[in-house]
Parts: structure tokens; C-alpha cells; sequence
């Protein structure tokens, strides 16, 4: 019989759940439509559920009526869109990560402390528009270890550096490593960026994809932690898919393999886990779903103080 190892952690973690019950909230509380800037998670079922209650997605801030209700999604967004928000008077509730907002300020302290900044991350990802456009002018995006070597600073011994919170263990540590010997005088965060999510759900595939040869992978393309939890358990040796519905999983994938593995991004509901579980028990006939890990104690983050403000104007 088959066993399918089911990951633990895994799925949304307390920023995705922050974000999403933000806007099922002010949805109850003051219907359709509600605007969202971006995509509030990066998931295609969340985002599809939502927009089927009546959240429209929006990428710029021109598409949403003047004085309009407004979110910003969990990913962030510069000071140059929040001055835009506020020019166009829409009432906004700011969803971003407080995990993202603690970079933002790391970013703004070091530049206040005359650093240059670099950041490492992926280009034209939300999160790092919204980082970059905290330190204009004084910030440049790192993206691999040869950037790290060859991008040009004012003073060697003037730099600092966050990270994306959604990075790859494995190749953040490689680029700081390179940074660090290039800038002696490094100035780092006391802790790392990367969050604790995206670190307890690297460090469970990499140990479910030694344990299985096929490891799904939960989460939507445009999902980077998602996407890099395909890459951990690829670099382990596991054929590894990522998948957002049960249409995309093919029987091919398991033939020979006793052993699959399951895990989803931090973006990715259970629901979905749920139904990608059964397709592939119907693709290979008999299997037995067995968890695989310790569970992650639970976190929570307080919600933005606006959503209490908006809340109470609706009940009035």
C-alpha cells in the first residue's frame, strides 16, 4: 500500500491568516465591492474565493473610485503608494505582514544611520517593490552570489543588508556569506529576515523529500515560498510539482514510488491539501495518509488598528 507523508509544518501561516481574515471581515462587515491592491496572498484558490464575494483586485491605485475602501495585501507597498492612497482619500487597511513591515523599518533605520542598503530577494516580487521603495535612491536589490560580488556601493564600509522574508535558506546563506567577506563592516539585522514560516516549512521538506521519492508541493506559481519549497525538496533528490489544483496532478508522477510526500506553501489553505490528498489517492489506488513532523505551535498577529476603526463605523 502506499503511504502519503503529510508535512508538518505546513500551509498559511499567521500573516496569510491575518491578511485573508482582514478582508473576509470588512467584507461581512461592509459588502461588495471591497478593493485589494495585488493579489492579497499569493494563491489562486484564496484569491478566486474572494473575488467571487465581491473583493475586486486591482494593480494600481487608479483603479479604485476616490474615498473608495481600500486593502493593501500582506506583501507591502511603498511610502510613494501610501501617499497616493491618501491623495485619492480612500480608507485604507494595511494588511502587510508585520514580518515585511519589520524589514521596512530595519531598511529605514540603517539609511537613517547612513548606510547603504541591499536587499535580498527577487526582482519585480511585490514584497521587494514595497521594500525598495522605502530607501530611494539608497537601497539596490541583490539576487544571487554574483551580484553580491559585483554590485557597486558608495562606501565598502557604509552597508547593511535585509532579506526578503520568503528567500531560500540554503542560497541566503550563500549570498550573505559573499557579502560578508566582500564587507567586512557588514551591518545585519539581530535577527534573520527570512520568516518563521518559510524556515520551519524548508527545514520539513527537506526532511520528508529523504524520506519519500515524490514530494507535491502545494502553492501557486507565482508563490515564492512556495516555489522554494519545490527547490528544497529537489535539492534533496526528490522529484518534486507544484501544484494550486487537483486537474494539474498527473499519475505518471507516482508510478514506482511507495512513499509520496505532501507539504503546501505558507500561502496555500488546507482545504486545498485536503482535496489535492484525495486525487492522488485516487490516482494510486490504495494509499494511507500518515503525518510526518511535529505540528508549529500556534502564532498569532495582532490586527491593524484601522479594521477596528472601519468595524466600528459600519456598526454605528
Amino acid at each position: 500500500m502506499t503511504e502519503i507523508l503529510l508535512a508538518n509544518p505546513r500551509g498559511f501561516c499567521a500573516g496569510v491568516d491575518r491578511a485573508i481574515d482582514i478582508v473576509e471581515q470588512l467584507i461581512e462587515a461592509h459588502g461588495a465591492p471591497l478593493y485589494v491592491r495585488r493579489e492579497i496572498v499569493h494563491n489562486r484558490e484564496v484569491v478566486e474565493g474572494l473575488r467571487a464575494r465581491g473583493v475586486v483586485f486591482v494593480e494600481g491605485l487608479d483603479e479604485i473610485p476616490n474615498g473608495a475602501l481600500a486593502v493593501f495585501s500582506a506583501h507591502g507597498v511603498s511610502p510613494t503608494v501610501q501617499r497616493e492612497a491618501r491623495e485619492r482619500n480612500l480608507r485604507i487597511v494595511d494588511a502587510t505582514c508585520p514580518l515585511v513591515s519589520k524589514v521596512h523599518f530595519e531598511a529605514l533605520r540603517f539609511a537613517k544611520d547612513g548606510y547603504f542598503v541591499l536587499l535580498v530577494g527577487h526582482r519585480n516580487h511585490d514584497e521587494v517593490e514595497g521594500t525598495l521603495g522605502h530607501v530611494p535612491g539608497g537601497i539596490a536589490l541583490v539576487e544571487d552570489v554574483a551580484q553580491a560580488l559585483a554590485v557597486p556601493v558608495p562606501d565598502p564600509q557604509r552597508v547593511a543588508v535585509v532579506t526578503q522574508t520568503t528567500l531560500s535558506l540554503d542560497d541566503t546563506v550563500a549570498i550573505l556569506a559573499a557579502l560578508r567577506e566582500r564587507f567586512p563592516a557588514l551591518r545585519e539585522p539581530a535577527r534573520s529576515d527570512i520568516c518563521y514560516a518559510t524556515q520551519n516549512r524548508q527545514v520539513a521538506v527537506k526532511a520528508l523529500a529523504a524520506e519519500v521519492g515524490v514530494v507535491v508541493v502545494v502553492g501557486s506559481e507565482n508563490s515564492s515560498n512556495s516555489q522554494r519549497l519545490r527547490e528544497c525538496a529537489e535539492q534533496i533528490g526528490a522529484a518534486a510539482y507544484l501544484v494550486d489544483c487537483t486537474e494539474q496532478l498527473l499519475a505518471e508522477w507516482f508510478v514506482g514510488h511507495a512513499r509520496i510526500g505532501v507539504t503546501a506553501g505558507a500561502s496555500s489553505p488546507e482545504t486545498l491539501v485536503a482535496r489535492i490528498i484525495e486525487r492522488i489517492r485516487e490516482l494510486v489506488g490504495d494509499a494511507v495518509v500518515v503525518d510526518f513532523g511535529e505540528r508549529e505551535p500556534a502564532i498569532t498577529f495582532a490586527p491593524p488598528k484601522e479594521l477596528a476603526l472601519l468595524q466600528t463605523s459600519a456598526g454605528a
